[in-house]
């Protein structure tokens, strides 16, 4: 069968139509551009899984340069946190590189463009700027900075950067249209001044430039041949053109493509930011959040975001995708990948009434039945004292409940048939004990008894259990569209996080190893905690459950 050829997206035909022209020298070399004052999310992947694909497919390299223009809000940390993101999601850089490698060189074009009589600085206040820039319906008035000479611009631009003025007493403009329809057209601020210390420019500046001024240079000194960017940098493009043109440097082209938008989930950083400061969540890293961190915390792997990112594909309109589908992803990655074990997170005991007491038994479970060969298999210790889960018995089982109730027969996973015979409640009326006796010729895969029974449960030795922490982790936000409320807070899901401080696990989850899925038979794909779990304490997130669960109360 002859596999179906993808339809290129729009940014593919652009490149393939620049490489049948010769443009670039036949080159692509595309750039990821991340401000280090915040985690990447899903958003960002989206992102980094096109540029990076784009220049993959056409034999051309990306280079990750970090935008950090801004020293008041950048940090190390989060330079360190995107380096990691990438290179789990399975990309590596062509080069490292950071816009301040490039301040000396901006500063000689802003220098360039006041030569030109192109820029000008001015001090009139933020308030009487933005009054000046006039409405979309209405031209802009020229500050009485707008008609300095050169020569007087050059002087104070070089003062500004000999730090002689405060934080907001000039500014280096752009003189470009006052009565452009675009606002961005209308002497845009190209140089501010921060007296702040810059992570890796120490005090050596005071002035920064504006991210539309050092982006589209930058991308030119690297000689970046497709700058994508997402749809709200369009009406930012004839500035990015105008500066390349008026300095006649290389001219690097943006195209821009919609960004991602989530259901049930905000990707404003400022947002995040919110809720990791006011503690509405443990930090960047919540397996709740939609950063690659904590995605990467709850269990999900770098090929179902990668699975997920080339499913939406790239669009020129904003839309809105379900997170169901991102769910699918995980599930669909680890229905082959996880394996499987079997945990009890609501336990209450199983006896075999007519199993020999002190006898214990080596069962075999295979890892992953999805995988020929299974991966492999385990021993699961079995004996007379069992843990089940409380739901999995009924005093009064309705027809079709194939479980455990008074009378009813139940396949063990890996085991026996066993028929439930009494149970014993305490003094609240709550199940405590079920008393089951069971068929010894009935062993899974060796199974003589004849019986039919159409349930299996799981279940844990009792004597043989080991105790966990267990995470059930459920979507942060009850809205569908937590941003567009008018207080996003409003919309947390207070119960988006259910902690079972004693689960009993199989003895071979105790060895679990952080980064691989786990599925908990019937239960849901759990991992162990990369922060919190070590082998005295085993902790596990739930990463998702079987089915989605959300599809249903949707239909309610």
């Amino acid at each position: 069968m002859v596999e179906e050829e993808k339809s290129l997206n729009f940014i593919e035909e652009i490149i393939e139509e620049d490489l049948r022209n010769g443009k670039n020298d036949g080159r692509v070399l595309t750039r990821f551009p991340p401000e280090p004052n915040g985690y990447l999310h899903i958003g960002h992947a989206k992102s980094i899984c096109l540029n990076f694909a784009l220049a993959q497919k056409y034999n051309g390299k990306t280079n990750l340069r970090f935008d950090d223009t801004n020293p008041v809000t950048e940090d190390v940390e989060y330079v360190d946190s995107i380096k990691h993101d990438i290179q789990w999601l399975g990309f590596q850089w062509a080069e490292e590189l950071y816009t301040s490698d490039y301040f000396d060189t901006l500063y000689a074009y802003a220098v360039e463009l006041i030569k030109k009589d192109l820029a000008y600085v001015d001090d009139s206040t933020a308030e009487e700027i933005a009054a000046a820039k006039g409405t979309p319906t209405e031209p802009g008035t020229p500050t009485p900075a707008r008609s300095r000479s050169i020569e007087e611009n050059l002087q104070l631009f070089e003062e500004m950067r000999e730090g002689k003025y405060k934080d907001g007493e000039k500014v280096l403009r752009a003189k470009i249209d006052l009565a452009s329809p675009n606002m961005h057209m209308r002497d845009p601020i190209i140089y501010r001044i921060k007296h702040a210390h810059h992570h890796r420019t120490g005090d050596k500046w005071c002035i920064y430039p504006m991210y539309d001024f050092a982006h589209g240079q930058s991308d030119s000194i690297e000689k970046i041949t497709h700058s994508v960017c997402t749809l709200e940098f369009i009406p930012h493009r004839p500035l990015y053109d105008w500066l390349i043109d008026r300095l006649e440097i290389f001219p690097s082209k943006q195209y821009e493509f919609a960004r991602l938008n989530l259901n049930y989930t905000v990707m404003s950083k400022r947002k995040l930011l919110q809720l990791v400061n006011e503690k509405f969540v443990e930090g960047w890293d919540d397996p709740r959040m939609p950063t690659i961190s904590g995605l990467r915390r709850r269990g999900y792997t770098p090929a179902s975001i990668r699975n997920f990112c080339e499913r939406i594909g790239i669009q020129k309109r904003e839309n809105m995708i379900d997170v169901s589908l991102l769910e699918f992803c995980i599930r669909e990655d680890l229905n082959k990948t996880a394996w499987r074990r079997m945990a009890v997170l609501d336990p209450i005991k199983l006896i075999i009434t007519n199993y020999p007491d002190g006898q214990v038994e080596e069962l075999h479970g295979e890892n992953n039945p999805e995988v020929e060969g299974g991966e492999g298999s385990r021993t699961i210790p079995f004996s007379k004292e069992l843990w089940i889960e409380r739901d999995d018995f009924m005093e009064d089982a309705p027809k079709k409940f194939f479980r455990l109730g008074p009378g009813l027969s139940v396949r063990l996973k890996h085991g026996y048939i066993v028929t439930c015979t009494d149970f014993k409640k305490d003094e609240q009326g709550n199940v405590t004990e079920v008393y089951c006796e069971y068929a010894p010729n009935s062993k899974s895969g060796e199974d003589t008894s004849g019986m039919k029974v159409k349930g299996t449960i799981h279940w844990v030795s009792v004597e043989h259990a080991k105790e966990a922490e267990v995470r059930l982790y459920d979507r942060l936000f009850h809205d569908e569209n937590p941003a567009a409320a008018e207080d996003f807070k409003s919309s947390i899901n207070k119960d988006s996080l259910q902690i079972i401080e004693k689960a009993y696990i199989e003895p071979d989850l105790a060895n679990a190893e952080v980064g691989k899925g786990y599925q908990f038979i019937r239960l849901g794909y759990f991992t162990p905690d990369n922060k919190l779990s070590t082998a005295e304490k085993p902790v596990f997130n739930r990463t998702v459950t079987l089915k989605d669960s959300w599809a249903k109360e949707a239909k309610k």
